[in-house]
């Protein structure tokens, strides 16, 4: 099956001048969701996580699902002031601007072996912060995933782990 079959793109999304991956069209088909899911497990499998941590917040519905596939625990990585209680955080630069992204305190024992996920990689910023974040809070974060990459924005560069992607779109 061709999941590309499945993302639909929306032009001019959020501003003009973009094209929107969306994925809310592969969530609504059952079976091309379920071999998705299969598919990323048999690429996280091989890193043996014993946490998936997901990207706010689609990566939330890529990661929870994965985790719960391979038999593993999840974790959030959000956004500022998104998580209750005690938080560990990391700011990042962004092309125009800066953000920060937060784990909560004591969801990650040490040496856990954490690979994170999202459900797109563009330009890496985030994801290369969530792998930073994870490292300061004592995980080992043998690789990182998504369903798509937008390869032509070179986000794959920035990270320091095998990454690795159901989909890639070149332009």
């Amino acid at each position: 099956m061709d999941l590309r079959d499945h993302i639909r793109g929306i032009p001019d999304f959020p501003k003009p001048g973009i094209l929107f991956y969306d994925i809310s069209t592969l969530l609504a088909h059952g079976e091309a969701w379920a071999v998705a899911m299969s598919r990323m497990a048999s690429l996280v499998r091989r890193h043996q996580p014993d946490l998936v941590a997901g990207v706010e917040s689609r990566g939330f519905l890529v990661a929870a699902p994965l985790a719960l596939k391979l038999g593993c625990g999840f974790v959030m990585l959000r956004k500022r002031g998104k998580l209750p209680g005690r938080v560990l955080g990391h700011d990042y630069a962004l092309e125009y601007g800066s953000d920060r992204i937060e784990v909560q305190e004591g969801m990650v024992p040490a040496g856990a072996r954490v690979v994170v996920v999202d459900d797109l990689l563009a330009t890496g910023g985030t994801m290369a912060a969530g792998i930073t974040l994870l490292r300061r809070v004592g995980a080992v974060v043998p690789a990182a995933a998504a369903l798509i990459e937008l390869s032509f924005l070179g986000g794959r560069a920035r990270l320091d782990v095998p990454f690795e992607a159901l989909v890639s779109y070149e332009a």
